[in-house]
């Protein structure tokens, strides 16, 4: 039986158009992936459900929620209605919680305002809840903080938070975007089992195609507001008929055409990590016992030549980015050697500034990594600080921004505009012109394309491809997106609780595994093609 029912739902602010006609069903016990780029009409869809709107919107059409009109509900009523019928789960876990509070209080919040129980049975019902999500009680009492959980656990509270009353829908907006692959595939067999139990529809909100292949019973796939194709997952994946869809499906399995780095072993390697051990205080259990040490980095040892790409893969928690941190002379180490271009980075006195022109970095979220207030010049310049009066001025200047815009596929003429006139991929473009601006050897890129769509994620990898080919740059890529560095990497290295469990030719490790670990990793990666034969032989 049809639960919502979304038909002819047209959505403009402040006169600009952002959905045109959109209309599909949820069936109860129903998944429903909702498929598109950023800025498809995804995430405003869902909002709409929720009416959750900005001032300024105009909205019509009609949403049904079990044959009752939600496009006409007062706010007051909508109050009603969220939480208890319709629960939504956000992207960003930690910003989804309140984090002076503790979990069993934001749990039962939503009991206590919807069913109005007193404090003490709201409590019993969110250590239900948080059972059922996984989250047992001998390990996650009520009194624990956001801070103390982990990403994936924080998102597993939030689930609980929009499940409590046990809703007839769910709307989970890229819930597993920012989680690694295991905890990922956590995530989304929770989502299921849930689905399974209550009987509730949910409708899964994502760019990626392989996240909703194993799950989905039907697809949605949005662009520039509109509904371009619809139908059953299976079919849908195997016979898509829209040019937007078979793009969509393309780029989700692109591999960059890279040319195989000639490696000189005798030459001095780019980097060099010898025996590196980082380790962190620990608190005193009491006033005269001696304070323990939590090793993040356990000896630690690998090299990257110049021209080769090195993946770093492993799960949150396993020390990729203590070590990084320490690559990058951020933080120091107890013992160990770390040398970029044969000169050494752990000193006492950190990394001298030599050392630091011949490295750079491009995090994951391009916007957030600049200032917004500076021109693109400004902003593509900053690495350019630690050359002291070395640094190039007047034409050389001039003429050292226009290389690193036009090396990535901008023109010079941006170097005059603010970051927020560009796309998010054209951000991250701005990001790799930053790091090139010096001419490193070195580029760490950290998570550098998992908050991109998948088309514009292609085109990040085509162009870092390229930059590597033509420049002879090394890159250390730390990733959680197994696909990615398979796509990208010459080795991978596969990190976990701070040492390195196995290291080789990243094709040799992804085909014939040898450690339990890297099994396991693999096994949780979303592969598409693998997800749709393993529902067709279901079916059969």
């Amino acid at each position: 039986m049809t639960l919502l029912q979304i038909e002819n739902l047209s959505l403009s602010i402040l006169g600009l158009k952002i959905l045109s006609d959109v209309r599909f069903d949820v069936d109860r016990g129903e998944v429903v992936g909702v498929i598109g780029e950023s800025g498809s009409g995804k995430s405003m869809t869902a909002l709409s459900i929720m009416q959750l709107l900005p001032h300024g919107t105009d909205a019509a059409g009609s949403i049904r929620l079990d044959g009752e009109e939600l496009m006409t509900k007062t706010e007051k009523q909508m109050c009603a209605v969220r939480g208890a019928d319709v629960g939504m789960v956000f992207q960003e876990p930690m910003t989804a919680l309140n984090p002076v509070k503790t979990i069993g209080d934001q749990v039962a919040e939503t009991v206590m305002i919807h069913r109005g129980a007193n404090h003490r049975e709201a409590l019993s019902i969110a250590r239900e809840t948080l059972n059922r999500v996984g989250l047992p009680e001998e390990r996650f009492p009520l009194t624990r903080y956001p801070h103390e959980l982990s990403g994936g656990q924080r998102q597993r509270v939030v689930i609980a938070m929009a499940i409590a009353l046990r809703p007839k829908l769910l709307i989970a907006d890229e819930p597993t975007t920012a989680l690694d692959v295991t905890t990922q595939a956590q995530i989304l067999t929770l989502l299921k089992r849930l689905v399974d139990e209550d009987g509730m529809g949910l409708i899964l909100v994502t760019h990626d195609l392989a996240v909703v292949a194993d799950i989905a019973d039907r697809i949605v796939i949005m662009k520039s507001g509109e509904v371009v194709e619809a139908g059953p997952a299976v079919e849908l994946f195997r016979a898509m008929q829209h040019p937007y869809s078979k793009a969509l499906m393309a780029a989700t399995s692109h591999h960059p055409v890279r040319n195989a780095p000639k490696v000189a072993l005798d030459a001095v390697p780019v980097l060099e990590v010898k025996e590196v051990v980082r380790e962190y205080a620990l608190p005193r259990r009491s006033l005269f016992a001696k304070a323990g040490a939590f090793r993040a980095v356990n000896e630690v040892s690998f090299k990257i030549h110049k021209g080769e790409n090195v993946g770093l893969v492993g799960e949150s928690g396993c020390g990729k980015s203590t070590l990084t941190r320490a690559i990058l002379a951020l933080e120091g180490t107890q013992a160990g050697e770390i040398r970029v271009g044969g000169e050494l980075v752990t000193t006492k006195a950190g990394a001298s500034a030599a050392a630091r022109r011949k490295m750079q970095v491009v995090f994951q979220d391009p916007y957030g990594s600049f200032n917004p207030r500076h021109k693109v010049r400004r902003l593509v310049t900053e690495p350019f600080y630690l050359m002291g009066r070395d640094a190039p001025t007047g034409s050389v200047l001039e003429a050292r921004i226009a290389e690193a815009l036009e090396n990535v596929g901008l023109q010079a003429r941006d170097a005059n505009k603010y970051i927020h006139e560009f796309s998010g991929g054209q951000r991250q473009r701005v990001a790799i012109a930053r790091a090139l601006i010096t001419h490193p050897s070195l580029i760490v890129l950290d998570e550098a394309v998992s908050a991109l769509d998948v088309s514009i994620r292609a085109q990040v990898l085509d162009l870092l491809a390229d930059l590597s080919d033509h420049l002879d740059l090394s890159y250390l890529f730390i990733s959680h997106d197994l696909s990615v560095v398979r796509a990208i990497t010459d080795r991978v290295l596969v990190m976990r609780a701070g040492k390195i469990v196995e290291a080789g030719e990243t094709e040799t490790v992804f085909s014939n595994p040898q450690h339990e670990y890297t099994r396991q990793l693999l096994a949780a990666t979303p592969d598409l093609e693998a997800a749709l034969k393993r529902r067709e032989i279901a079916a059969a």
